[in-house]
């Protein structure tokens, strides 16, 4: 099995599509942060015929909504443009096992809420829920998204980095990436 970033399915800075190429199979798993103007969904949304064979499409939707955080008390016109999206890939909104908040406020003016989602295929099994675990969350605000995906026999074994916000190795980062 083969991994690629593939930059020539959507080229967006906030938008990663990831390839696994398995023999003449290739399926995509979709990252993505959708600033407050959903400027990714509407890139998203321009390039959907590039993709197909999605099998994961998570990311900070930068949506509130009653549908999935029961503090909220309204819909957003932009619940239903992602559940389009993720309908016409294939794919439904995944339950987290453990509800509760994603991104954790870091003032007094702000609410914990849940943005950050994860839609997966219709109905396929080799897919547990998600969950979250937010003691491994600082010094973010976010809480990582952590899903089972049964991809065979072989056990890999899977490591957390982050980078310190403000710090030296964010700006080395940073300039990197510029």
């Amino acid at each position: 099995m083969r991994f690629a970033l593939r930059l020539d399915i959507i080229n967006h800075c906030d938008i990663n599509v990831l390839a696994f190429h398995n023999d003449q199979d290739t399926n995509y798993i979709i990252n993505i942060y959708s600033d407050s103007s959903q400027t990714a969904l509407q890139v998203l949304w321009q390039n959907m015929a590039n993709i197909d064979n999605t099998i994961i499409l998570t990311g900070d939707f930068n949506i509130r909504d009653s549908d999935w955080d029961p503090s909220f008390k309204y819909h957003s016109s932009h619940t239903d443009n992602l559940i389009t999206i993720a309908d016409s890939l294939g794919l439904e909104l995944s339950p987290l096992s453990n509800p509760s908040p994603t991104r954790f406020a870091d003032n007094l003016c702000d609410t914990n809420s849940i943005i950050d989602l994860i839609f997966l295929p219709l109905g396929n099994i080799r897919f547990g829920r998600h969950m979250l675990h937010p003691k491994i969350c600082k010094p973010s605000d976010y809480v990582p998204l952590i899903i089972k995906i049964g991809i065979g026999e072989i056990n890999t074994d899977i490591n957390i980095w982050s980078i310190k916000k403000d710090s030296k190795e964010e700006k080395d980062f940073i300039t990197s990436l510029v």
